[in-house]
């Protein structure tokens, strides 16, 4: 128990550059003191203390604003970046060296008593306001994005956008025994990375119409505006 909240401090620290110090951050820092309090009410509930175990969540949501089910499965290492309005529900697992912003719903789609909320892979990255619903699997090393809405697996080396959500871009796979694109928060901007998307896409076509002999290019102006026939936006 004692090293998994080392090792939730030390996350903290190498996580948010805001972090100037031991002290200050485990007595300032809400997300961790969610964690940690977690930590304990889970123990309880395993010993079978359920309403002791209760408590301590409840005691917990109030001064963090972080509601855990104290039978969730935390993983190592659990960032939760300015804590407010998390929530992770009572059959959810979260692995190790995973991120999470604030506003995260990590919640279920069914009232029956089963697994029925997600399962997060290791070194994954949650975005502000993302909604992961049911019991689905996120893959490891995948970036979830601001306001997304998952409802379907996704697999590892996953970006994720949009409403429902959908997978845009894989991510370069981390090296080994090191967490990956745990620096910043995915990006909020899914309009953006879908035309890039797209943009990729169609350049790949050209290049295998181009192969055959019939090759008509489609680029912006100097303006770096597209327009014209052919792509207009």
């Amino acid at each position: 128990m004692l090293s998994d909240l080392r090792s939730d401090l030390a996350a903290v620290r190498a996580r948010d550059p805001a972090a100037r110090g031991v002290w200050e951050t485990a007595l300032v820092y809400p997300g961790l003191h969610a964690v940690w309090a977690h930590r304990v009410a889970h123990r309880l509930w395993c010993a079978n203390a359920k309403f002791l175990a209760r408590g301590l969540a409840s005691t917990a949501r109030m001064l963090t604003g972080v509601d855990i089910h104290p039978a969730a499965h935390l993983g190592s290492r659990l960032f939760i970046d300015h804590a407010l309005g998390v929530v992770i529900g009572e059959t959810a697992v979260v692995g190790d060296d995973v991120t999470i912003y604030q506003g995260v719903t990590l919640g279920g789609t069914s009232l029956a008593r089963e697994k029925r909320h997600p399962t997060i892979g290791d070194r994954v990255v949650i975005g502000s306001g993302a909604k992961i619903l049911g019991a689905i699997t996120i893959g490891d090393d995948s970036r979830i994005g601001a306001n997304a809405v998952v409802l379907h697996p996704v697999p590892p080396n996953s970006v994720v956008v949009g409403i429902p959500g959908r997978v845009i871009a894989r991510t370069r796979q981390a090296s080994s025994g090191a967490p990956s694109n745990v620096e910043a928060e995915p990006s909020s901007d899914p309009v953006g990375l879908s035309l890039e998307s797209l943009f990729d896409r169609l350049h790949e076509l050209e290049e295998r119409v181009g192969s055959h002999g019939h090759a008509h290019e489609v680029r912006p102006s100097l303006s770096g505006i597209w327009s014209g026939d052919d792509f207009s936006i």
